[in-house]
């Protein structure tokens, strides 16, 4: 049930961002002001990620786009998905399985910690549980004074198994 209203919720977002280029403004906007093109392809792109609840990989997007649009090549992809990482409507994630994940924000960052399964490779969001109130913005307080680092963002991911694979007797 949450991923249905999850996924209509970000379906209105994408219309709503849709309609905002239309007006000159939003991501299609941003995008022009960057002296780059509106075109089929990064339409395609960002729709899929933000219509998506998942932390997709270029390949994932790839897989999906070629349904439709198979003249879109992979190099088109990552170079939109860049393109979408500086708009700050995307979050590129590196997760240590070799690939990276893109994220959708729609222009909002909100910190969350991910839970990534060593077995099976999904990962999950933990965005109902308000991390800073469990410490991490002590934590990240005390490192920025100690070390005179300005930290600029915070990622917590917890590595285990899924319930999934753990039903399914994986170690």
């Amino acid at each position: 049930m949450f991923s249905k209203l999850n996924r209509s919720h970000r379906a209105s977002s994408v219309e709503r961002h849709m309609n905002d280029f239309r007006r000159g403004k939003g991501w299609g906007a941003q995008i022009k002001r960057m002296g780059r093109r509106m075109t089929v392809p990064r339409r395609a792109i960002f729709k899929v990620v933000s219509n998506s609840s998942k932390h997709l990989s270029a390949e994932d997007i790839y897989m999906e786009i070629h349904k439709k649009y198979p003249g879109i090549g992979l190099t088109t992809i990552y170079r939109t998905l860049k393109l979408l990482v500086k708009t700050g409507l995307l979050i590129k994630h590196e997760f240590g399985e070799g690939c990276a994940r893109y994220e959708y924000t729609a222009g909002k960052i909100k910190e969350h910690a991910h839970l990534i399964c060593m077995s099976c490779g999904k990962v999950q969001d933990c965005s109902d549980i308000d991390i800073e109130k469990f410490g991490l913005d002590k934590i990240s307080k005390e490192v920025s004074s100690r070390y005179s680092f300005n930290i600029k963002r915070k990622r917590l991911v917890f590595h285990g198994l899924c319930e999934e694979c753990v039903k399914g007797g994986k170690k």
